[in-house]
């Protein structure tokens, strides 16, 4: 017999906040609003797992049956996944819910799941919006989520070296907390920081938004210590090596595919003393892509470098309320005909190098309060997400990136894609990192839901959208590949590619129990 289970929203978000009027009423005027869409408690089927599995798992670690446990591990935060919350499409839940306290504990797990043969998805904030997350249990008689919260750790700090290592489960939060009692900060803040974990960070490469200062996650990690169904493996051992490839970067991104990773050994910095943001607005994106371009060619990008486009800038101003028609008077006044709105933000890099890089470039300074109502609304994005479901409309994210010479290419070609497929959207865009030879694209998409079928209606979309993507640039920047991204990945890295992919999937996890149907 199923189990019906309501769902609470604080389940699903660290906080939800609420749209104000004047945004309902922007949303209302632009984009339309659907019929709220009704949520329906959700049905969790019966575990599957044996009686002599749970006792065989039940003896090293800690295991919860619980309908509500389990549904609270099932999916990740796509608009799909919570959609599927509340009820509108099939949900895949876990058979149960393991909870190891220590790295010796995830390997005596994993010997149990090999022994009985189950399927094994790491669950660290279940923050992945591209089906890394999901329950799938592919050819194994049952699945369970191995939840990592209860490695929640700082294991090591050393600050001559200024290296730290830290546990899998910690948060983004709880990491800044706990180097800051030594005068630390990890630096890395992804808009999932909130519920994300450092395990997470470095099984999907993670970049956070200050990534032109203290590099994307990758860049910090100095080794990582895995969990593998044939033992336990740590990979990095200096702060560059030339014995061989560097054997940790088959760990960064795997995806949880080739272990489980329980530690992660990550290079901090002086927590900054005085950090400074600040917001200026350039005429069109073409202008703005040609500013930031040149900022990173000239090594002198802020930590914290954002430009958005025309349509991303309207709806920044339209949710900025009264000021928003001052800012608006003052940039016709300066001239300024197709705003496009630059966020600069400093913590560890020079503020002096960045001014004078703009020398030369046609900009309106908006100062420094422009910049804080950025940083205090950072992570707005996902906790008003109900709200918009609440608001009958569809919302949804994308991400790639692409060399300088077709960003505005590849921007049109997605732009375009959507638009077929969803009729009058709005397609909001910015370049939320940037390379010396290229830049990060993120796309937010704001439609009215389709109340018959909801979940079609995004999928061609995403589809659509990929298929664009793949022809212009890579099909993920930092979301990861997921279950989403697996039909373009072939095309991206190569048979070769794939087969190395396998190769290194079968000598780590040779009956296949990790995190089946993700990335190979």
């Amino acid at each position: 017999m199923c189990n019906t289970v309501a769902v609470t929203r604080a389940r699903w978000t660290s906080e939800t906040v609420p749209l104000p009027p004047h945004a309902l009423a922007w949303l209302s005027q632009r984009v339309g609003l659907g019929e709220p869409l009704p949520e329906v408690p959700v049905s969790v089927p019966p575990s599957e797992l044996s009686e002599d599995a749970f006792t065989a798992l039940e003896a090293v670690s800690a295991i919860s049956l619980d309908p509500a446990d389990r549904l609270g591990r099932a999916g990740g935060l796509s608009y799909l996944d919570l959609l599927r919350r509340r009820g509108h499409g099939e949900l895949a839940v876990p058979d149960a819910v393991v909870q190891p306290a220590s790295p010796e504990e995830v390997l005596e797990v994993l010997r149990v799941c090999v022994e009985y043969d189950i399927a094994v998805v790491p669950f660290g904030g279940g923050t992945s919006v591209v089906g890394g997350v999901e329950a799938l249990r592919g050819a194994k008689s049952a699945v369970v989520a191995l939840d990592l919260a209860g490695l929640g750790s700082l294991v090591s700090v050393d600050p001559v070296s200024r290296v730290a290592v830290l546990q899998a489960g910690v948060t983004g939060p709880e990491a800044e907390r706990l180097l800051g009692e030594h005068g630390f900060t990890l630096g890395h803040v992804p808009q999932s920081f909130e519920r994300a974990t450092v395990g997470g960070f470095a099984a999907t490469r993670s970049a956070g938004q200050a990534s032109s200062g203290y590099g994307r996650f990758e860049d910090m990690v100095e080794s990582v210590r895995v969990a593998t169904p044939v033992g336990e493996w740590v990979a990095g051992a200096a702060p560059a090596s030339a014995a061989g490839p560097d054997l940790k970067q088959l760990v960064l991104g795997s995806e949880g595919l080739f272990g489980v990773i329980t530690e992660v050994s990550v290079r901090v910095r002086p927590k900054p003393s005085a950090p400074r943001y600040e917001g200026l607005v350039v005429d069109g994106w073409e202008a703005g892509v040609a500013l930031v371009r040149s900022l990173a060619q000239a090594g002198a990008l802020a930590d914290v470098t954002r430009l958005s486009d025309v349509d991303e800038t309207e709806v920044a101003l339209a949710l900025a309320g009264s000021k928003a028609d001052l800012v608006k008077k003052y940039l016709r006044v300066r001239g300024v005909r197709q705003p496009c709105l630059v966020i600069l933000g400093w913590e560890c890099r020079s503020r002096a190098a960045t001014l004078s890089a703009l020398r030369g470039h046609k900009v309106v300074r908006l100062g420094r309060a422009m910049g804080a109502s950025w940083l205090h609304g950072r992570f707005n994005g996902p906790r008003q997400r109900d709200a918009l479901l609440d608001a009958g409309v569809c919302v949804e994210t994308l991400e790639t990136a692409t060399r300088w010479s077709r960003v505005s290419e590849l921007r049109d070609a997605v732009r375009g894609a959507l638009v077929a497929e969803l009729g009058d959207p709005v397609v909001m865009c910015h370049v939320s990192h940037a390379y010396e030879t290229g830049a990060s694209l993120y796309f937010t998409v704001l439609v009215p839901r389709d109340l018959a079928d909801p979940v079609s209606q995004w999928g061609r979309a995403k589809v659509a959208a990929s298929d664009a993507v793949s022809r212009l640039g890579t099909i993920t920047h930092h979301h990861a590949v997921g279950r989403d991204h697996l039909p373009w990945l072939e095309k991206e890295i190569g048979v070769v590619g794939v087969g190395v992919l396998r190769a290194v999937k079968e000598r780590l996890d040779p009956t296949g129990i990790l995190n089946p149907g993700k990335l190979v």
